[in-house]
């Protein structure tokens, strides 16, 4: 059989339930009103404020700390309910209600609980919603290189003899151009680096024969299957030149 311990202590207040929990005074006011299906803009102040003290007399003995701001609305209802035994001097104070100070923060007050329950209702995150995250590996494919046609390559050949015109040429004397001697500068270019531009094979200094060199040579090398050009996927995108793999070849 369990026994509890001798010097075991549960305080007072250890289990604690409450069934009606008010966010201040006028909440509880406006509990009273809306539970008899009273006018809020005519109060009986009577007997509400007979109400209104049973509450405050049960918080008194369970919830002390919280039983000042609720007296001081008790204060408030028992001086509006003196105002309204006064008798009445004249037309003006019986036109001013005393109730209409407090009428008018229970509307307000009635405002604002109305639109935070209208708030709580609309769906909410990690209440109704709860956000999903997935991760996925896409497997990268290798995208082939577009074919250049031939008329890529002469309207890229073209671009270069109109830049190498805008070099005129100081020779004196005139060395002969090999295009086998081009073909080898070409390869030892390409073995230094992997991939060069269309446009670096040329040396527009050398003018107009030089760069027509320059086109056979490579066009040599693309016939043996030496080297292979290929070309972004774009509109007038630069062409590149490198050795050719043995599966091109």
């Amino acid at each position: 059989m369990h026994r509890f311990p001798e010097d075991l202590y549960i305080p007072p207040d250890a289990l604690e339930i409450i069934l009606d929990a008010f966010e201040g005074p006028l909440d509880l006011l406006l509990y009273l009103i809306k539970r008899q299906n009273l006018d809020i803009r005519d109060i009986p102040i009577a007997e509400i404020t007979r109400q209104y003290m049973d509450y405050v007399e049960l918080m008194k003995e369970f919830r002390l700390d919280l039983a000042a701001e609720y007296l001081v609305m008790a204060a408030l209802l028992a001086e509006i309910k003196s105002r309204l035994l006064l008798p009445r001097l004249s037309q003006k104070q019986e036109e001013d209600d005393p109730r209409a100070e407090l009428v008018r923060r229970l509307q307000e007050y009635e405002q604002c609980k109305q639109a935070a329950e209208a708030l709580d209702q609309l769906p909410r995150l990690e209440r109704e919603h709860w956000q999903v995250q997935t991760a996925m590996e896409v497997p990268k494919q290798d995208k082939p290189l577009p074919e250049v046609d031939l008329k890529e390559l002469l309207v890229a050949f073209q671009a270069v003899l109109k830049r190498a015109a805008q070099f005129k040429s100081h020779q004196v004397q005139r060395e002969p151009l090999s295009i086998r001697a081009r073909m080898t500068k070409v390869l030892l270019a390409l073995q230094a680096k992997s991939e060069l531009a269309f446009s670096e094979l040329f040396t527009l200094e050398e003018g107009r024969r030089g760069v027509v060199v320059s086109l056979m040579a490579i066009l040599e090398l693309l016939k043996a299957h030496v080297i292979e050009i290929s070309q972004a996927d774009e509109v007038y995108a630069p062409l590149y030149i490198r050795l050719a793999t043995a599966e091109s070849a």
